[in-house]
C-alpha cells in the first residue's frame, strides 16, 4: 500500500511539474513584447552574435581545440599527469605548469573549455585545472599589452598582476575546499598507471602536441595596433601551414600513418585554399576533418577521433545557446541587447562598491573575444566608468561568459561551477575596488 501511495505521489509530482513547465513556456511566448523595437533588436542580436562565433570561433577555435583535448585523453600518458598535475603533485609545480601552459595558448574562455575538460579528465588535480581554465584567457600576453597601451600602464600592468595571482589563489581556494574529494578521486584515478608509459618517447609526444597548439595560436593570430605583431599576422596562413606539414610528417614518421594518405589529404586543401582564397577557414575544417577521418579508420588512433567527437557534441551545442543568450541580453561590442548600453555605463559610473561588484558581474556573463574587451573598457571608461570597475571587468570578463559557465558545470558539476565562478567575481570585486578607492585615493 505504502508503495503505491509513493509511486502515485511521484507519478502527480512529475505530471505537475510538466504542466507547470508548460504553463511557463505558454505564458512566456503569450506575452513576449514581439513587435517592439528593443525585442526585436535584442533577438536579432543574439542571432548575429551567435552568427559571427559560429563564423569566427568555431572553425578555427574549437575544432583544433577539440582535436588537442581528445589527443590529451588518448596520447598523453596519464602517469605523467599524475605527476605533474596530479591531486598529490608539488602544488608549486601543477600550479606552475598548468598557468604557464594556459599563458601560452593566449585562447578565449570558450576554447580553453576542450582543453580544460581533457586535462582534468586525464587526471589533473581541480586546483591544477582550475589554474589552467582562468590562465588561458586571462593572462594573455598580448591582452596586457594592448590594455597598457589603449588603457594606461598602470591599468595594464594591474591587470596582468591580477591575473596571475588569480591563477593561484583561486587555484589553491578550490583545492582546500574539495581537498577530501580529490584525495578520493587521486586514489581512483591512479589505480592501474602507476607504471603506465606510451610507446612514444617523451619527446615525440610534447612535439605532437606543440604543433597542434602552434596551428591553433597561428591559426587564430588576430591583427593588433603593434608592428610586430602584425608583421606575424601577415604571415599567419604560411606558418601554420608549415606547422601542419610538420603535423604530417611526425604521423607518418611515429604513428606510422600511410604515406600517401596525408599528402593527398594536403593537397585536397592546398586546392581548396587556391579555389577559395578569401574564406581561409574552408581549407583549414577540410584538414581537420580529413584528419579525424583517417583517424577514425585506423584502430590504433580511433579512440582519437571518438574523444574528440565526444568533446565536441559535450561542449558546443551549449556554447552556441550561451552565446545566443549573451547576445540577446547585452548584444555584441557596440551595440545593444536587451539591456540598454546606458544602464550598464551608469551602474559602473564611479568607484563605488556597487559599481564594481556590477561591472565583475557584468563581465562574468558577457562573452569577450580575445582582445575584444579592451576597446569596450575603452568605450565604458569614455561613458564614465571608474577605473576600479574596469580593472574588475578586465578580471573578470575575459576568463568568464555565460557559455563558458554552462560548459564548465557538465565537467564539475552544478556546486564546483558556483564557486569557481563566485571566487572570479569577488576577487575581481576586491581587487577593482581596491585599485579604485585606495590606490587612488
Amino acid at each position: 500500500m505504502y508503495k503505491q501511495l509513493l509511486g502515485l505521489y511521484d507519478s502527480n509530482r512529475r505530471e505537475g511539474n510538466l504542466l507547470f513547465l508548460m504553463l511557463a513556456a505558454f505564458l512566456a511566448i503569450y506575452f513576449v513584447p514581439a513587435g517592439t523595437a528593443r525585442f526585436d533588436n535584442a533577438v536579432l542580436e543574439a542571432v548575429r552574435l551567435t552568427n559571427w562565433y559560429a563564423r569566427e570561433h568555431v572553425i578555427l577555435c574549437l575544432l583544433p581545440a577539440f582535436l588537442i583535448a581528445g589527443a590529451m585523453a588518448v596520447y598523453i600518458s596519464q602517469g605523467a599527469v599524475m605527476r605533474y598535475l596530479g591531486p598529490d603533485a608539488s602544488k608549486p609545480v601543477a600550479f606552475s605548469v598548468a598557468s604557464v601552459s594556459g599563458t601560452l595558448l593566449a585562447v578565449c574562455s570558450c576554447t580553453v573549455l576542450p582543453l580544460f575538460g581533457g586535462i582534468y579528465k586525464r587526471g589533473a588535480g581541480l586546483g591544477a585545472a582550475i589554474a589552467f581554465l582562468y590562465s588561458g584567457p586571462a593572462i594573455n600576453v598580448m591582452a596586457v599589452v594592448v590594455t597598457a597601451k589603449v588603457l594606461g600602464a598602470e591599468i595594464g600592468i594591474a591587470r596582468a598582476v591580477g591575473a596571475i595571482l588569480f591563477a593561484l589563489v583561486i587555484g589553491t581556494t578550490m583545492h582546500l575546499i574539495y581537498r577530501r574529494e580529490e584525495a578520493e578521486r587521486s586514489v581512483k584515478s591512479s589505480r592501474g598507471f602507476e607504471g603506465e608509459s606510451g610507446d612514444r618517447p617523451m619527446g615525440v609526444i610534447v612535439g605532437f602536441f606543440a604543433l597542434m597548439v602552434g596551428i591553433l595560436v597561428f591559426a587564430n593570430w588576430a591583427a593588433a595596433d603593434s608592428e610586430v605583431w602584425m608583421a606575424v599576422y601577415e604571415w599567419k596562413w604560411p606558418i601554420t601551414a608549415v606547422l601542419a606539414s610538420l603535423l604530417a610528417a611526425l604521423l607518418v614518421w611515429r604513428w606510422h600513418w600511410p604515406a600517401h594518405q596525408l599528402p593527398l589529404l594536403g593537397g585536397v586543401v592546398v586546392a581548396a585554399a587556391w579555389l577559395v582564397p578569401a574564406a581561409p577557414e574552408l581549407p583549414f575544417a577540410i584538414g581537420i576533418a580529413g584528419l579525424m577521418i583517417i583517424a577514425s579508420l585506423r584502430e590504433q588512433d580511433r579512440e582519437w577521433a571518438v574523444q574528440s567527437w565526444d568533446f565536441a557534441k559535450q561542449i558546443l551545442p551549449l556554447l552556441l545557446a550561451g552565446v545566443f543568450v549573451a547576445g540577446f541580453a547585452l548584444g555584441r561590442p557596440g551595440s545593444e541587447g536587451i539591456i540598454p548600453s546606458q544602464w550598464v555605463a551608469a551602474a559602473v559610473g564611479d568607484n563605488s562598491l556597487l559599481s564594481t561588484i556590477l561591472a565583475s558581474f557584468l563581465g562574468a556573463l558577457m562573452y569577450f573575444s580575445t582582445l575584444t574587451e579592451v576597446p569596450i573598457v575603452e568605450a565604458l571608461m569614455g561613458a564614465g566608468m571608474g577605473k576600479g570597475p574596469a580593472l574588475a571587468l578586465l578580471l573578470a570578463g575575459p576568463a568568464l561568459s555565460l557559455p563558458n559557465m554552462l560548459v564548465i558545470r557538465t565537467i564539475l558539476g552544478t556546486e564546483k561551477t558556483l564557486v569557481y565562478c563566485a571566487l572570479v567575481v569577488v576577487m575581481a570585486t576586491i581587487t577593482g575596488y581596491i585599485y579604485g578607492n585606495i590606490w587612488h585615493a
